[in-house]
């Protein structure tokens, strides 16, 4: 969808849609006004009719006013309080969209700039906005033998004054940027498990490095990720024909003398539990299992657009988690690449030992700050549901920066306590550790193993089990947390 901004007066365009808002009360906006008298008072008439009542979310399609260049007005209720959350802003878009693929006009104008949402300037709004048309176009039919039909609409034109072109310009360019990455990880998260497996996302890794000159990519096999020490995260893998993979993408695009920063993402591509074996219904979902991963790929799709002048490394782990004769059993120890041992009481919490050499790993880079990304505790859902992203860390200052960027991005996360208490939950007789804490605190114990293996560097944990994917006859990856994200990113670049 090509999207432009224009300062030009809403009754005057020449558009196959033209949308105006309409508040409870027979509010008008300034747009509907001038678009009411031109057209001899088109609109009022409806209104007195009833037949809107302004109400959030609300609309009406009026076809062929008088006097004006455009073919339809579509009224869209605003409500009746002056400022607008950002959950009654995306459903007003929402709406307006889901009108607009029901119609055969290729373009549609939006003259919203006027509404106040509260906590958003321009900037804000206008990428709220873009955001929400761009992630509602997504579709999934790779594997479907009929396709969806193609939209007519192909152009959306941005209504504003002339002093908020270039901020609505900027955050048009930002929000398709971040659009197209939750796209990319929507993509790899809804792939079906015997397609997208560690290896094919090494794949991916390298296509990404080919089509970037500025990225380096390595793919290390299992021999090399033996030869790193990594037994935890070898542990996971071994019990799979699929072998598992490290994916490092190494972004530099900043000064030379900065530290990086780096996100590690959790690739379990598909995750049976090993020999402690999920019950069967609803484990065809475990393929999104590998969401944290799928949001490093989408991130860094999104910075890669963006070009921003920041240095960046992302670090996948991917492994696929298989019961077999050579799988890992509850009761084995093994060795972390970091020379702590772990005693391994359910190969279900397998998402902890793939990360845990990940983050030792990203030693070597001497980052700035890591944040891993995972769909890592099932707790974690029963705590925050299915809206909010559970977050824990070791550093005041970037737990701060990261809840900063969901609420900017609206892609929020919530932080929960990391208290020396809960370590001691996670003391094993046999080893250093043992990968579970007990049925107590299941995300705040799975953020205490991690703690362990990232004590050289500010960190932050993001588990995402609650907000990668939807269930039920929506079902599908959500794209997040690449908002959020990227956000977090854009605030490092100051752009």
């Amino acid at each position: 969808m090509e999207l432009v901004v224009k300062s030009v007066s809403a009754e005057t365009l020449k558009t196959a849609t033209l949308v105006v808002a309409v508040g409870e009360g027979r509010t008008l906006s300034d747009a509907a006004k001038n678009v009411d008298t031109l057209s001899g008072g088109a609109i009022s008439a409806v209104l007195k009719r009833g037949d809107l009542a302004g109400k959030v979310g609300q609309s009406l399609l009026l076809h062929s006013l008088p006097n004006l260049k455009a073919d339809r007005v579509l009224l869209v209720g605003t409500g009746k309080d002056p400022e607008l959350t950002d959950r009654q802003f995306r459903k007003i878009v929402s709406g307006v969209l889901n009108t607009l693929k029901s119609l055969g006009g290729t373009d549609a104008a939006f003259a919203l700039d006027h509404l106040a949402v509260k906590n958003r300037d321009v900037y804000g709004k206008a990428r709220l906005l873009v955001e929400t048309l761009a992630d509602g176009e997504y579709v999934f039919d790779r594997f479907k033998s009929q396709k969806v039909d193609p939209r007519a609409l192909k152009k959306v034109t941005l209504l504003t004054a002339k002093a908020s072109v270039a901020d609505v310009e900027r955050a048009a360019k930002h929000a398709q940027a971040i659009a197209a990455g939750m796209a990319v990880t929507r993509d790899l998260g809804n792939m079906p498990p015997n397609i997208c497996h560690p290896t094919y996302l090494g794949e991916q890794a390298k296509a990404l490095g080919k089509a970037n000159k500025g990225l380096k990519v390595e793919v290390f096999d299992e021999k090399k990720i033996a030869e790193l020490g990594m037994g935890s995260f070898l542990a996971v893998g071994q019990g799979s024909a699929q072998p598992p993979r490290l994916i490092v993408m190494q972004y530099m695009n900043g000064k030379k003398s900065e530290k990086p920063f780096v996100l590690v993402g959790k690739g379990i591509t598909f995750d049976t539990g090993g020999i402690s074996l999920k019950p069967g219904l609803g484990m065809d979902e475990m393929k999104f299992d590998m969401c944290g991963a799928a949001s490093v790929f989408g991130t860094l799709n999104a910075v890669l657009a963006l070009q921003l002048p920041i240095n960046l490394v992302c670090i996948v782990a991917a492994a696929e988690n298989m019961p077999s004769g050579n799988a890992t059993r509850p009761g084995d120890i093994v060795k972390t690449m970091s020379g702590q041992t772990v005693e391994i009481l359910n190969t279900d919490a397998e998402g902890r030992l793939v990360l845990c050499d990940a983050l030792t790993y990203a030693e070597r880079f001497k980052p700035q700050a890591v944040i891993d990304i995972a769909t890592l505790t099932g707790a974690c859902v029963v705590a925050l549901g299915g809206h909010t992203t559970g977050l824990l860390g070791n550093s005041d200052t970037l737990i701060d920066q990261v809840l900063d960027a969901g609420k900017r991005a609206d892609d929020r996360a919530w932080q929960l306590p990391l208290f020396d208490e809960y370590q001691e939950q996670l003391d094993s007789p046999f080893a250093d550790i043992a990968n579970i804490g007990g049925p107590k605190g299941g995300t705040i114990t799975a953020a205490c193993f991690l703690s362990r293996f990232a004590k050289a560097y500010e960190w932050a944990h993001l588990d995402i089990a609650g907000t990668a994917w939807l269930s039920g006859k929506d079902k599908g990856a959500t794209g997040r947390p690449v908002p959020l994200l990227t956000q977090y990113l854009l605030d490092r670049a100051g752009v």
